[in-house]
Parts: structure tokens; C-alpha cells; sequence
């Protein structure tokens, strides 16, 4: 059977799954009021806004542990989550949801478009590939929709939808303050080729992701931001970022780039045109 070599490769992740410790990073402060509770392969961000906690994705249904105990890590309890936000129902984002809002009691926030995939395609959330049988996807309290802004205490978060990766892609855009000065978080929900491969798209039906995708990208591309966060650790660097905070504790503070937001959307396209020509070339299928 020939796949393409851009789909999810669960084999390559038996190790994590078996051992997720040692994909642990330590929990840190990223600026002001916003902290890193994810691995070393996928993303979780905390937001403390006074008046309760923001949750970003809930990483894999493998890793839920080392992220309840980042959080207590950081001296917050579990418990104060207010809302979970997804950037997109993959169940490597939504792994620990279930779990923390039956702790916290949070209100569970998921794109529209990823709301009726749980509904209706759940075979599109990729639990096949996710290291635990069992599990399954959680049911929304609140459905994100283009335009949107939730706030809770000192945070505004607003929200554009970005689908192609998914239906649901859901990116975020908020303001952060440190010492007076106030700087513009950014994430993208999800740029993955692994669901735009044509491989996935003739197996799952899913002819009109591609020109989502890209016009999703250009909807955010001319967004200020000035910390861009990542909803996996590679697409910001953000172990390497943090070893540079540890080695220079007193220089400057690496997350802070306003260039990068561009360079990485730049440099989804190029990958996404790079796989397009494979395709066209037949070079991008595997034997599986």
C-alpha cells in the first residue's frame, strides 16, 4: 500500500507514547502572564488572568499527567481553569480535556467547524493513531466561531478561524503585560500537512482543505505579533527558546521576535508548495 510520506507516522511515535517522561519539559513563564505547560512535541499554554486560568490545548491522551503536574509546577491549582481552548480537535490537542474539565469544571471551547467533525466525522479526530484505545472525543461547551473574543479577568483573547488542517483551526491572538510594556501573543491552530497529503484527502473525502488552508493563512498573515507561540514546540522553537533563557538569564527574552510570525507562515507555504511538487513529480509516496 502506497501512502504519502507527509501522513501521521504512528510508528515513529512509539517511543514517546511508551515513555512521554522523557518528552517532559518543565514549566516556565514565558512573559507576563503567560507560561508553557506542553512537551517537547506538542503545545499547551497557560494564561493566568486574575480571575481564573486560561488553558491552550490539553496535549496527547498519553501526556495528560506531566501536564496537571506542569501546572502545579508553576503554583497554580488545576482547579482555577475557567476555560479550555482548542486550536483544533486533533487528539494530539484535546488529549486531557475530558479529564481537567471534569477536575475544574471549565467550559470547553472548540472551532465550529471541528464541533461537527466530533459530531458527525469522529474518524477525523485520528484517535487510531493517538497510543490509547480507549480514548475518545469530549462534547464542547462552547463553539468558537470567527470574530469571536473571550475574556476572563486582565485577558482578551480573540479569535479567527483558520481551517484547512482541520475544519475547526481555530488561530489566537492576545495581549500580554511585563513590567508596563505589553506585547501581542499569536498562534496558528494548525498548519499540519498531514491532513492536506493527497493520500488523506482521497481517503477521507477532504477536497476543499487545500484552498482553506491557504486562504486561512493569509487571513492572519499581516497580524502584529510580537511573541508567537506555538501549537507544537518545533514551529517556535520553544525548547531551544527556553535553553537560551536559562543559559543568558539576563539578556534578552528570545520568545520576543515580531519577525517571526511571517518567516513561519512563509515557511508553511514553501513546505506546502514543496509537497505539491513532489506530488505532481510522484516523489511524495511511501510503501507502507
Amino acid at each position: 500500500m502506497q501512502v504519502s510520506k507527509y501522513e501521521f507516522n504512528v510508528k515513529s511515535r512509539e517511543d514517546f507514547y511508551m515513555y512521554p517522561e522523557k518528552y517532559r519539559v518543565e514549566p516556565f513563564r514565558i512573559y507576563g502572564n503567560l507560561y508553557y505547560t506542553g512537551n517537547k512535541s506538542v503545545g499547551s499554554h497557560l494564561i493566568d488572568t486574575g480571575e481564573g486560568l486560561i488553558l491552550v490545548d490539553t496535549t496527547y491522551p498519553t501526556t495528560m499527567a506531566m501536564l496537571v503536574q506542569s501546572i502545579w509546577e508553576l503554583g497554580f491549582n488545576p482547579k482555577d481553569i475557567r476555560y479550555i481552548l482548542h486550536t483544533h480537535g486533533h487528539f494530539d490537542h484535546i488529549g486531557g480535556t475530558a479529564f481537567l474539565k471534569e477536575l475544574s469544571g471549565a467550559k470547553t471551547c472548540l472551532g465550529e467547524g471541528d464541533a461537527v467533525m466530533f459530531r458527525e466525522r469522529p474518524e477525523l479526530v485520528l484517535t487510531r493513531d493517538c497510543g490509547c484505545s480507549y480514548f475518545k472525543p469530549f462534547e464542547p461547551d462552547l463553539i468558537m466561531r470567527d470574530g469571536d473574543i473571550i475574556t476572563l479577568g486582565n485577558t482578551s483573547i480573540r479569535i479567527i478561524s483558520t481551517p484547512g488542517h482541520s475544519d475547526g483551526v481555530i488561530s489566537f491572538f492576545f495581549e500580554t503585560e511585563e513590567n508596563g510594556v505589553r506585547m501581542t501573543a499569536g498562534m496558528h491552530g494548525g498548519a499540519g500537512l498531514n491532513t492536506l497529503c493527497r493520500t488523506f484527502i482521497q481517503r477521507f473525502d477532504r477536497k476543499q482543505c487545500r484552498e482553506e488552508f491557504l486562504k486561512g493563512i493569509e487571513r492572519v498573515y499581516e497580524e502584529p505579533v510580537d511573541i508567537m507561540l506555538g501549537n507544537h514546540a518545533g514551529h517556535n522553537r520553544t525548547v531551544e527558546k527556553r535553553q537560551l533563557m536559562i543559559q543568558e538569564p539576563e539578556g534578552a527574552n528570545p520568545f520576543i521576535d515580531p519577525s517571526e510570525w511571517k518567516r513561519y507562515l512563509d515557511s508553511v507555504k514553501k513546505r506546502y508548495e514543496i509537497m505539491l511538487k513532489e506530488e505532481e513529480a510522484g516523489t511524495d509516496l511511501i510503501e507502507m
